[in-house]
């Protein structure tokens, strides 16, 4: 069986004068990286694949480095695109977050509708999944488009209660050929990653 682990960047350096997708790694986010990259868990890894945003770039750059792969970048699996509000502090961003969630369909605040989040980031994972490999795939992404790439390979509805934990650097595991998940999210500091 060939895994798929969907990643998601862990902890940024927030700057409300910065893009959000130019944000960075913070030194927490860089050392839980860091040591995941250390841990040996990944190494049955053959493919990863990054969205472009400075965040998950630097995760994948971490991780590729130790596996001694180059990681490959593809643009649409950026996060929801949220470029209408900016930099949100975090309690309004909540509160926005929730309603993307909860009327999936609605263009909340001018923000990418969460269902056509979903259709993009499934797009993306199909296709980076078309080429036959071997051994296991890692994307690094974003909590949201991968909360929505979730629901639909669980085939249950767009819900936030389905949402990674806080914090970010947590993952999920599907089966390649059937796309059957195997686990929920899971810290990355799981010894089973």
């Amino acid at each position: 069986m060939s895994l798929v682990r969907y990643l998601t960047h862990p902890q940024v350096q927030i700057d409300p004068a910065v893009p959000v997708p130019q944000w960075g790694l913070s030194e927490i986010g860089r050392a839980r990286t860091t040591a995941l990259a250390a841990s040996g868990t990944l190494t049955g890894t053959s493919l990863l694949i990054s969205s472009a945003e400075k965040k998950a770039v630097e995760t994948a750059e971490i991780l590729a480095a130790k596996l001694g792969l180059a990681a490959q970048v593809r643009k649409a699996m950026h996060e929801n695109d949220r470029s209408t509000t900016g930099f949100l502090v975090p309690s309004e961003f909540e509160t926005v977050a929730d309603q993307f969630f909860a009327r999936p369909s609605e263009n909340i605040r001018g923000w990418e509708r969460a269902v056509d989040a979903q259709a993009r980031i499934v797009r993306e994972i199909k296709a980076a999944l078309a080429s036959p490999t071997e051994g296991d795939v890692l994307f690094v992404g974003h909590g949201a488009v991968g909360t929505l790439l979730y629901c639909h390979l669980a085939d249950v509805a767009i819900d936030r209660r389905y949402d990674q934990p806080a914090g970010g650097g947590n993952y999920f595991t599907f089966d390649r050929d059937s796309r059957r998940i195997l686990h929920s999210w899971r810290s990355m500091e799981t010894a089973d990653i």
